[in-house]
């Protein structure tokens, strides 16, 4: 809030009125507003690393594992899931709220190492997606002979 200062008609200074709207509107426009009924959905993560392999463990609870599609491109990894309203309306009865989330949601995150395709795995289980994404073994360092 802006402080209030008395007017003083016999100072040099120019008054300006509007001196201090931009105290007003400060952080107005920093946050994004939720609307009703939109809420924001993210895929929260852990990821571990040991020398072998990383280790993700993505909370997406409510969605099928057949809904859940995981992508790798070298050290990118992409994780995205749609979950789906099923509309189960009997006759008379109305809904009064509905508050689940229905949509897509998608997430993208870059390793230091390249993953191994190949020899990645995937769990969904209790709305915990589990990957196991192996390093891929870089090239071997090859020592130069001097002659």
């Amino acid at each position: 809030m802006a402080n209030l200062a008395r007017h003083d008609p016999s100072s040099l200074t120019r008054f300006d009125p509007f001196g201090d709207i931009d105290d007003l509107f400060r952080g107005f426009f920093v946050r994004p507003a939720l609307l009703e009924g939109q809420p924001q959905i993210q895929i929260k993560m852990d990821l571990k690393e040991d020398d072998k392999a990383y280790t993700v463990h993505a909370d997406i609870p409510g969605v099928k594992k057949e809904d859940i599609q995981v992508s790798i491109d070298g050290n990118r990894v992409s994780i995205s899931a749609e979950s789906k309203m099923e509309k189960e309306e009997k006759e008379g009865e109305k809904v009064l709220r509905c508050e689940r989330y229905s949509g897509k949601v998608a997430r993208s995150f870059t390793l230091a190492h390249d993953i191994d395709e190949a020899k990645s795995q995937a769990k969904y289980s209790d709305g915990v997606l589990e990957l196991m994404l192996p390093k891929k073994a870089g090239p071997a360092t090859r020592k130069l002979e001097i002659k």
